[in-house]
């Protein structure tokens, strides 16, 4: 068993990573600009799967690579990890975050809005705001996916070694699916990173953050609820 202060790294690095290989590609993603890569959403869910692929296998055994706050609450209201730990992941998850935002902010400044986690549906907000509560159950929906596949192999321990790819394909689905309609963030530390960068570096708004901690929060809890009650096995 590892230390919670070297548990608490790995999620830290972990989801440095995920920030940084995620938001850089969708940064880039565009068709204009330095460094523009036109790969779109298939280019994002491409470097969102494989980055967390990767780090599922490196810290998986470390701290159960969670990297997602949403995982954490799953992982919590299911009963496997206790409170004190969820917090500790939780400072780590949005230290890694932002880090990975404010790092990538010197490196390309605001181009892409720093692969910020919107989408189609966030531009009529201001024309209809009941629009919000789409994004919502969007976010939560496909965060319910995401962490259901955590529970599925990883938390269950079902698909051997295989589990890693069953959840970063998950996570390329989801975003090929949802990433043009409300960018497909599923992780508030995703989410928030780009956001308090481009607020610090741009002074533009965060009014949208909220909705992607609620959707990720509520789906993600949703997911721990139902599959440790009804289908994990009971010892």
């Amino acid at each position: 068993m590892f230390s919670i202060g070297k548990s608490a790294l790995a999620e830290f690095i972990g989801t440095f990573t995920l920030v940084f290989l995620g938001a850089m590609a969708g940064a880039l993603a565009g068709t204009t600009g330095i460094g523009h890569t036109g790969g779109g959403v298939v280019a994002v869910a491409l470097a969102h799967g494989i980055a967390l692929v990767i780090i599922v296998y490196a810290w998986g055994p470390v701290s159960g690579a969670h990297v997602n706050p949403a995982v954490t609450f799953g992982v919590l209201l299911g009963g496997k990890i206790s409170i004190g730990k969820a917090v500790v992941y939780w400072i780590a998850q949005f230290a890694g975050g932002i880090l990975a935002a404010f790092v990538l902010l010197w490196l390309i400044g605001t181009d892409g809005n720093l692969g910020a986690t919107t989408g189609d549906l966030n531009k009529l907000v201001a024309q209809q705001p009941a629009v919000v509560w789409k994004i919502v159950a969007i976010e939560a929906i496909l965060t319910f996916f995401l962490v259901t596949a955590v529970y599925g192999s990883a938390v269950s321990g079902r698909n051997g070694a295989a589990f890693g790819i069953a959840i970063g394909l998950v996570l390329a689905a989801d975003i090929l699916a949802g990433g043009a309609l409300t960018g497909a963030s599923m992780n508030p530390a995703r989410t928030l990173g780009p956001a308090v960068a481009m607020f610090a570096g741009a002074k533009q708004s965060m009014d949208y953050v909220w909705m992607y901690f609620v959707g990720p929060l509520v789906g993600g809890g949703l997911a721990g609820l139902v599959y440790n009650a009804f289908y994990l096995d009971k010892k």
